[in-house]
């Protein structure tokens, strides 16, 4: 999966984003709020398939941080992008060391599954799963596919980045979203044939 795997409509916001956060880093408070209204969906998704129901406070610890280290940011829309996944990455888990548990995948929201992409078997099975069906489904993948899912299509980073925030290679990355989705994929492709229940998706 190339960069062309990412949704578009988070791509196309990256011009615009970029544009904001030099500002911002110039001390315009309006443009901040503008970074923060393009980077929080998909954050927050990203954060709900971590930390389940914290997703909201550990999105504030981190937006306090993004805040504070804005200076040090250096590059364009997409990497402030993944500069924040890797920061709120950083906060879910120091979360989930707290609380010591492990990290469950949980709800994606309606309208990141809305997100239009390319339109693979893989894609149509993501804008196909509703909310409570997607909470079932993703929390039933292993950890770095679930991750890999959510940083690809929630957040809309492409491999390479993703690969920066989870500290793994690009390759390892690609494979596990791409194993992630044809997990849920096949499991859909299950459920249009029978009305047998939906099984956990674990290893």
């Amino acid at each position: 999966m190339g960069q062309g795997a990412a949704p578009r409509r988070i791509r196309a916001y990256d011009g615009e984003l970029g544009a904001a956060v030099a500002r911002a880093q110039q001390g315009d408070e309006a443009a901040f709020a503008v970074a923060y209204r393009l980077v929080q969906p998909g954050l927050l998704g990203y954060l709900r398939g971590l930390v389940g129901d914290d997703a909201e406070d550990v999105a504030s610890d981190a937006w306090l941080e993004i805040a504070r280290d804005l200076g040090r940011f250096q590059g364009d829309g997409a990497g402030f992008r993944g500069w924040t996944a890797t920061i709120a990455r950083h906060r879910a888990l120091d979360h989930l060391r707290r609380q010591r548990a492990r990290p469950r995948p949980a709800v994606l929201e309606q309208d990141v599954l809305d997100l239009p992409g390319p339109h693979s078997t893989h894609d149509q099975a993501l804008e196909a799963l509703s909310t409570e069906h997607a909470l079932e489904l993703v929390r039933g993948l292993p950890r770095d596919q679930a991750e890999a899912v959510l940083l690809r299509v929630v957040v809309g980073l492409d491999g390479p980045a993703a690969a920066r925030v989870l500290g793994k290679r690009p390759g390892a990355v690609r494979t596990a979203a791409y194993r992630g989705l044809k997990r849920l994929a096949g499991r859909l492709g299950a459920e249009s044939v029978t009305d047998e229940a939906p099984r956990t998706l674990g290893e």
